[in-house]
């Protein structure tokens, strides 16, 4: 019997390429609806989201190529030891396929597998796995507490 977390959370069948695809699509669409106006930011511009139930979100606009846009979303806080931003998700955006990626840190670690039954190949989609999961997550808690970038009021524009 397989382990539960071979089991893709949407069906409960063993995981599959397919299904983490179809997480990075609702992605995509959950980010559309948080950053509509994504197109209008120049790279490493930030903007913060206010809320009237939850803490300010903060998003940098990393990178902007012809097809991708890499965005870092992040709640900051300040205390004693200076700036900390938990959680902290490095998101790309590919807008020709439509689909949304979270990245580990500035970028995914690379594919090390020879093939499928590689150890490799099921560590490197698990950790896919575990970051698209929690930003899917993430996503529809910021969009249930009223997030959204570039509606007013909530968009303010922040120093790099």
């Amino acid at each position: 019997m397989q382990a539960t977390t071979h089991l893709c959370p949407c069906c409960g069948k063993p995981r599959r390429i397919a299904h983490l695809l179809e997480l990075y699509e609702r992605n995509y669409r959950m980010l559309q609806r948080l950053l509509p106006q994504l197109d209008t930011h120049e790279p490493k511009q930030s903007v913060v989201s206010h809320s009237e139930h939850d803490c300010p979100l903060h998003l940098q606009l990393v990178e902007r190529d012809r097809y991708t846009q890499t965005v870092r979303l992040t709640y900051e806080f300040t205390d004693e030891e200076g700036v900390r931003r938990q959680p902290d998700l490095w998101v790309r955006l590919y807008r020709d396929a439509m689909v949304a990626e979270a990245l580990e840190c500035s970028q995914r670690p690379p594919w090390q597998a020879e093939d499928d039954a590689d150890p490799a190949a099921h560590a490197f989609l698990s950790a896919q796995w575990k970051r698209n999961l929690l930003l899917h997550k993430w996503l529809s808690y910021l969009l249930d507490r009223g997030h959204r970038f570039g509606v007013t009021p909530a968009l303010e524009a922040t120093p790099a």
